[in-house]
């Protein structure tokens, strides 16, 4: 596969082997696993980064270096290096503050086999019950004819790359969202063209639900609801939504909630009705929200979703309960429609101060002091 980082990963590799370089890309599938995981390097902000299987790769790889077994051999004999360094390591990388231990531990192994199924070996070594670590020394040490090659030190170059392209991509996307803001009260129309352009069916997940979450935030914002104990003891309560965490997180297939309602919202780009499902089963069934990631009508959502579920269970009772649990379905053009709504409220440069926001802690974007300055 070639992609646009593709020259990069072999001008590393050529500053290292020369004319052996294009041989060992073809040859080594770490290398190979490498160059998939960094297809969106030039891609933007908005795509996804990969950086937990990558880093795993890097932590393991730097430790492999720094006690030089690329020059003095015997990896054999070494007793491995244990989990909470590497963990702690990962978090020390740029986007790496909130990664968890997954990548360590199995997904890396997982979704390595799963691209390279012929390959008898895995990335990363471990003994579980002594908490150590190695990098699969088969993946990074290769043989071209009689000649040994080492990969350690251009796979630690080529992460590295990819680190600073992304971070240089995102840092833009992050300065551009602050200018945006800033001007939005003169020139209203390019801050929506922006948004706008946020709410497309090829943005990265991430990005869609953060937008996602500003709009909606303040589209029921306005929206009041009466609540109280007695009838003559009603209060207002304005409808306010919460984002729980971060993106991709386990948990339980709620993105936000809504208070006092206690409505659930879902954020997803895919139809695949076991998913669905297993969101509403992992809440009860409880009643469920799901902002979808796709220009389709709702009402085809809907079809396409029951069309699903019944491909799957045949019984129309199973069918018509879990159907009954989607509360409401939520597309681009609705989105579209409530940011309109949104602008025309007044609430343009809020809903950017709030994709500035959570973009920075879903990205572990540090604030500068002149930042914190500009905000307060």
């Amino acid at each position: 596969m070639e992609h646009d980082f593709t020259p990069i990963i072999k001008a590393i590799l050529s500053k290292h082997f020369g004319e052996d370089a294009e041989d060992l890309f073809e040859k080594s599938h770490l290398l190979q696993y490498i160059n998939l995981k960094t297809v969106s390097a030039t891609r933007g902000s908005k795509a996804r980064s990969s950086f937990a299987n990558l880093y795993a790769i890097y932590v393991l790889a730097e430790d492999y270096i720094y006690n030089e077994f690329d020059k003095k051999g015997d990896y054999s004999s070494y007793e491995g290096v244990q989990f909470s360094m590497l963990l702690r390591r990962q978090r020390e990388l740029p986007f790496g503050r909130k990664l968890q231990n997954h990548a360590l531990n199995h997904r890396l192994n997982e979704e390595f086999r799963k691209f390279f199924p012929q390959c008898d070996a895995q990335p990363i070594l471990r003994v579980v019950e002594a908490k150590r670590y190695w990098i699969n020394e088969k993946l990074i040490v290769l043989s071209l004819g009689r000649k040994s090659f080492n990969l350690v030190r251009p796979i630690i170059e080529i992460i590295d790359a990819y680190s600073e392209m992304k971070q240089a991509s995102f840092e833009a996307f992050i300065k551009t969202c602050l200018k945006l803001k800033e001007v939005s009260k003169k020139k209203g129309e390019e801050v929506e063209d922006f948004v706008s352009g946020l709410l497309a069916p090829n943005v990265d997940a991430r990005i869609f639900e953060i937008v996602s979450y500003a709009i909606l935030k303040h589209f029921y914002l306005d929206q009041i609801v009466y609540f109280g104990f007695q009838l003559d003891e009603l209060e207002e309560s304005p409808l306010l939504l919460y984002k729980t965490g971060r993106t991709n997180a386990v948990d339980g297939g709620i993105d936000f909630v809504m208070k006092p309602l206690g409505r659930f919202f879902q954020v997803t780009e895919t139809i695949d009705v076991r998913k669905y499902f297993l969101d509403i089963d992992k809440i009860e069934r409880y009643p469920i929200t799901f902002v979808i990631k796709s220009m389709d009508s709702v009402d085809e959502l809907l079809q396409k979703l029951r069309d699903g579920a019944e491909r799957l269970y045949h019984i129309n009772a199973i069918v018509d309960r879990y159907m009954a649990c989607i509360e409401e379905v939520i597309n681009i053009p609705t989105l579209q429609e409530r940011f309109r709504t949104c602008v025309a409220q007044g609430y343009l440069r809020a809903i950017m101060k709030e994709i500035v926001l959570q973009s920075k802690v879903e990205f572990n974007y540090e604030w500068s002091d002149e930042e914190d300055a500009e905000e307060e």
